[in-house]
């Protein structure tokens, strides 16, 4: 119940809103409907949300003015659901608002089988036992030689490693596929990539040797971080053993999967070149050198704009006349070389000639590229306005455009990535993991089993609201302002919270006449789960299909802000208010019988 209420243009107004009813105020634009759902109601229900909390929790807050109204009773925790854009934020997704992508992290982390991104072979784990029993069954009679692996494909000279192994007790290494003494202090080249593998024992595998085959193994596991290798010398291979994932052709081990290894949000999951972005900033050609006939003096390259005695153009000067050409040559007599040494920088250093009197400089020339991309990221706000008009994003050449790093891509559930199943349509998503359900069997299915069930709900959710063509990779920034609100009102259906006033802007705007009814029914479930829904609306569906109706005017600004009719949708037909006239189809938005004569030109859209 709403007492006195004054607000921008409401007139003093008493208003009685049903709870638990889907209610919806109507009137013309202007006449004050948001006035009293969103600056009395709702602006009412966060301020007495904000003082529940302490005084000293309330100064990070700060205050929100008490609307003015003498008095509201009966008022229930208030959430309002506007349109408006989500979020800014280049990371936040359709998954991550809706909490889908939550989902998926964990299904993937429990459930997910890992492949190798070398091979594309299944990575396979095993117990110290199994370990042991490998051993001894496929190299019987053989001669065998169990490694640690401690270095995989990295530069280094390694020769505290090699004196700490010593000091232990080992005599034996295998560097790069050679087996080497450690007495001799071996000598590795720092700027080679190396392959080092500790040779903890070397036997022949029989039956009598169990003990001496598990204690190897145990001390070859502790060197090699849960990771072996068998060298068999008589059918000449090796083979990886772990206890962790692990390639068995390749060697190459992945840590035990946790949810943020799926995340782009999180540094364990993020791709490290685009941070997790899926975009990097790069530098469009076109932009730099738009027109090729013009020579660098009529300022062919716009960073650089036109010619004017300085350092830069010196040193441009410099590698122009190293090529044979000078600075009225035009670009497009220059081959390719010349613009890429211009651009990327050169490598060998540069001979520069300084002014009189001076003698003369060598210096290394960076490019045009690199200087542009350096401002761009690390250069005063200036500098990166300036940068930005020579750049664009485009997708990551690492993780093409998925935003996780290479680990992450090559779990898979029925044959697809997290990333490819966030970048199927809410329909296709939907229908996929209804069949997953039923393809998983044993301790899979019964894990997967809540967490799909969750999932399916949830993406229902968004079917209901019309949002079947959405992907879970859309970024929430592009999403319009109906779709945003859209994905509130379904992720607050899945919430399933009780006793909850919520108060929509005009959700039905920009919706086909076919989903008006999906979303009403979506609205009539948040009613029915022992909620109060208030609509701001205009639509007729809407209105008739509401348990009660507040009519707003009769007029715009200062002619509204008057409760013209409050109640029932068939009580209000019997009114005289402009709204009942157009309900009742007594007045009518008339098609016009001729169109305005145009340009004659046309806008073909494909």
């Amino acid at each position: 119940e709403v007492l006195g209420a004054r607000v921008h243009n409401l007139k003093n107004i008493d208003v009685r809103i049903p709870r638990e009813k889907l209610t919806v105020i109507t009137g013309l634009s202007g006449s004050g409907k948001s006035s009293l759902a969103f600056d009395t109601l709702h602006a009412e229900g966060q301020r007495r949300y904000i003082e529940t909390f302490n005084a000293y929790a309330r100064q990070f807050l700060g205050g929100i003015e008490r609307p003015d109204v003498d008095l509201i009773t009966g008022l229930s925790p208030v959430i309002a659901i506007e349109q408006k854009t989500i979020s800014r934020n280049p990371r936040s997704t359709v998954g991550t608002v809706t909490e889908i992508y939550d989902l998926l992290r964990l299904l993937y982390a429990r459930v997910g089988e890992a492949y190798s991104y070398v091979t594309g072979e299944r990575m396979v784990r095993y117990t110290d036992a199994r370990i042991v029993d490998l051993i001894l069954n496929e190299h019987n009679g053989h001669d065998v030689q169990i490694l640690a692996p401690l270095v995989r494909g990295r530069k280094g000279h390694y020769r505290e490693l090699f004196e700490q192994l010593l000091r232990q007790g080992f005599l034996k290494a295998r560097v790069d596929g050679a087996i080497v003494d450690l007495t001799t202090r071996p000598r590795l080249d720092r700027y080679k990539v190396h392959d080092i593998e500790l040779v903890v024992d070397r036997m022949r595998v029989k039956d009598d040797v169990r003990k001496r085959v598990a204690d190897s193994c145990n001390t070859a596991l502790k060197y090699g971080k849960g990771n072996l290798m068998v060298l068999d010398t008589v059918a000449g291979n090796h083979r990886f053993l772990s206890r962790h994932l692990m390639c068995p052709t390749s060697g190459i081990a992945y840590e035990e999967p946790e949810p943020n290894l799926f995340s782009f949000n999180s540094p364990y999951g993020a791709c490290p070149v685009c941070s997790g972005l899926g975009q990097v900033t790069a530098v469009a050609l076109d932009r730099i050198v738009p027109d090729r006939r013009k020579s660098i003096k009529k300022g062919a390259i716009v960073a650089l704009g036109a010619y004017k005695p300085s350092w830069v153009f010196k040193q441009v000067e410099s590698v122009l006349s190293s090529f044979g050409h000078d600075l009225d040559t035009p670009i497009e007599e220059m081959d390719d070389a010349v613009l890429a040494a211009l651009l990327n920088g050169m490598d060998e250093p540069l001979r520069v000639s300084s002014n009189v009197g001076l003698s003369d400089r060598t210096v290394q020339f960076e490019g045009i590229i690199p200087y542009i991309l350096e401002q761009a990221e690390e250069g005063p706000k200036s500098a990166q306005k300036w940068a930005e008009g020579f750049t664009h994003m485009v997708a990551c050449a690492e993780c093409k455009g998925a935003r996780l790093k290479k680990t992450a891509l090559h779990f898979r559930i029925g044959g697809k990535n997290i990333s490819e199943v966030a970048q199927l349509s809410i329909t296709a998503l939907h229908e996929h993991f209804k069949q997953l359900g039923d393809g998983l069997e044993g301790n899979a299915a019964v894990i997967a089993h809540d967490i799909l069930k969750e999932v399916t709900a949830r993406s229902g959710f968004l079917l209901d609201v019309g949002l079947d063509y959405l992907t879970l990779d859309r970024s929430a920034r592009t999403l319009s302002g109906g779709e945003a609100q859209r994905i509130r009102l379904a992720t607050q259906i899945g919430a399933q919270l009780t006793g909850v006033l919520y108060i929509l802007d005009e959700p039905s705007i920009g919706l086909h006449q076919r989903d008006n009814l999906r979303l009403i029914n979506s609205l009539k479930q948040l009613r029915d789960g022992g909620n109060t829904v208030i609509v701001v609306e205009h639509d007729k569906e809407m209105m008739l299909n509401s348990g009660h109706v507040i009519d707003i005017g009769p007029g715009a600004g200062e002619h509204g802000g008057r409760i013209v009719a409050s109640g029932p949708p068939l009580e209000l037909l019997e009114e005289d208010s402009e709204t009942a006239q157009y309900l009742r189809g007594d007045k009518t938005v008339a098609v016009p019988a001729t169109r305005r004569a145009g340009s004659g030109k046309r806008l073909l859209l494909r």
